[in-house]
């Protein structure tokens, strides 16, 4: 039985499959997007968003322990000073995984694995649809004052500005 093993090993060693999700790591705290195949990407998420999570503590021991997984100065300097910013409100999830079809040659699932706050076109997209509200193509007219239940339909026409009715045609 396989019970709690759900980790992908991607067909690689423990010290290749770490090395690398740091250095994909690396590459997307430094390009804010990279390409790559699903099930790398899925894994990268896994090992990444931790991370990133320490980074909204600034402190010794945070930059440490993530300098201990990623081994690389600019990487640390810019995740601890420029992303950690931007994500010091979002209570997680600050990866974003978007397919892109299948590869030409062996047909593996592609995707893109971005940080979500630096995404321009999807943050202006978020703006535009919370300003806009959905309605009605046609405005709708005012509506007229019934009349009582026992008057004829035209002494209810006759008491309705001309204005608000449709012209007969």
């Amino acid at each position: 039985m396989r019970h709690n093993k759900k980790f992908n090993h991607l067909s690689r060693t423990k010290a290749h499959r770490d090395a690398l999700l740091a250095n994909m790591t690396i590459s997307l705290i430094m390009h804010k997007r990279i390409f790559t195949t699903l099930a790398k990407a899925k894994a990268l998420r896994v090992y990444a968003e931790p991370l990133i999570n320490r980074a909204k503590n600034d402190t010794m021991g945070n930059r440490r322990l993530v300098f201990a997984h990623l081994q690389n100065k600019e990487a640390i300097k810019e995740l601890f000073n420029d992303v950690a910013q931007k994500i010091a409100d979002r209570p997680g999830g600050y990866t974003r995984i978007l397919k892109t079809g299948n590869r030409l040659g062996d047909n593996a699932k592609t995707c893109f694995i971005e940080l979500v706050d630096y995404n321009e076109a999807m943050l202006k997209d978020k703006k535009e649809t919370a300003t806009k509200t959905r309605r009605s193509r046609r405005k709708a007219a005012p509506k007229a004052e019934t009349a009582p239940a026992g008057a004829a339909p035209e002494a209810a026409a006759a008491e309705t500005p001309a204005a608000e009715t449709p012209a007969a045609e």
